[in-house]
């Protein structure tokens, strides 16, 4: 089974809101349910913590690249959780993909 709570925390120490991520990131079936409740913390987290929180997602989504030819439905989801999470919560992308350009 996956560490989620190492991908996540790196080499910081975890901040709660990651329990939260962590049962996203576990049980695809509940995701939905469990996004309010993880946007609702976020919006009491300082700017400090806030950025430690992007950072942590950014983790997430560089491990599901990486790790994509293991299991790639695993790997969907987890990119697809941490995507979500970091749009609901910041409104874009960091790591936007983009588009080749028509030049």
């Amino acid at each position: 089974m996956t560490d989620y709570l190492r991908i996540l925390t790196g080499k910081e120490k975890p901040i709660p809101i990651y329990k939260g991520i962590v049962a996203c990131l576990e049980n695809p079936l509940a995701f939905p349910d469990l996004l309010e409740p993880v946007y609702r913390e976020a919006m009491n987290l300082d700017d400090e913590t806030l950025d430690r929180f992007r950072f942590s997602l950014m983790r997430v989504q560089l491990y599901a690249d990486v790790h994509r030819n293991e299991d790639l439905e695993t790997a969907m989801h987890i990119k697809y959780v941490a995507q979500v999470l970091e749009k609901v919560v910041f409104g874009s992308l960091v790591m936007e993909p983009t588009e080749p350009s028509a030049d």
